[in-house]
């Protein structure tokens, strides 16, 4: 069974839409979206994902979501109908499994995934949880998005050095990091020379839940790019659909 996040109470968030972020941005996809998370970013989006009633862990809107209303659980050949309904007629089937942290439920889906055959699979993590061998080579594409000491999650639960080690040197992984500050690029390279992270597989994105202030932040952030030769990632859907669920 998989614990998913929901659109509305009882309605889980599977949807079809442009991927809006990172190294597949554009491209149609169906989307899973995952409750339950180990980390607790303070400017989290998705933090009717995590933040339930009785979590005394911080977050910037102070809002505790009914667990009840935000999270079902669902069988995984019935996760899997949904997913083909949604995008049986893609001439490339796509999946990106993401969440809160997608990985803490590994063995639920290698389940889900048996019923999938041909898709291509995405997960986006944290990258703070290993894959489990079984669930390894299903996988096309990691989306490794490590949080920054902004995220306010202590360094030694969200960048845990072996895993950075482990994900620099898996070719399928791409990272994409959450920026907010020119310091926060600061950190990021100082990551990327300890962990030996690629260039070519990073991407810096700007914070933000709005078209205003992603647009402001992506122009002092491109020079950036350029300047350390990263590459720069919008968020699509944000400027498509605002910030809501299912989108």
């Amino acid at each position: 069974m998989l614990a998913l996040a929901t659109i509305t109470p009882g309605k889980p968030e599977i949807f079809a839409a442009l991927q809006g972020e990172g190294a597949s941005i554009g491209r149609p996809c169906v989307f899973l979206r995952l409750s339950r998370c180990n980390l607790a970013c303070q400017w989290c989006d998705t933090a009717y994902t995590w933040h339930f009633e009785g979590d005394n862990r911080l977050h910037k809107d102070g809002i505790a979501f009914s667990r009840t209303d935000n999270q079902v659980t669902w069988s995984e050949e019935q996760t899997a109908n949904r997913i083909k309904e949604l995008g049986g007629h893609l001439p490339f089937p796509r999946l990106v499994i993401t969440g809160g942290e997608p990985l803490l439920q590994g063995p639920a889906l290698v389940k889900l995934l048996a019923h999938l055959p041909g898709w291509r699979i995405e997960i986006e993590s944290n990258g703070t949880v290993a894959p489990t061998a079984a669930l390894d080579p299903l996988i096309a594409q990691f989306n490794i998005s490590p949080k920054l000491a902004h995220s306010g999650n202590p360094a030694d639960l969200a960048l845990p050095p072996a895993r950075l080690d482990a994900w620099a040197t898996e070719p399928r992984a791409w990272f994409k990091f959450v920026v907010a500050t020119p310091d926060d690029v600061e950190q990021v390279r100082a990551l990327a020379a300890v962990h030996a992270i690629p260039a070519e597989r990073i991407f810096l994105m700007a914070e933000g839940r709005d078209s205003a202030t992603l647009r402001a932040r992506q122009i002092w952030l491109s020079d950036l790019c350029m300047q350390f030769g990263y590459s720069l990632t919008d968020r699509l859907h944000i400027h498509l659909s605002g910030d809501t669920r299912g989108t």
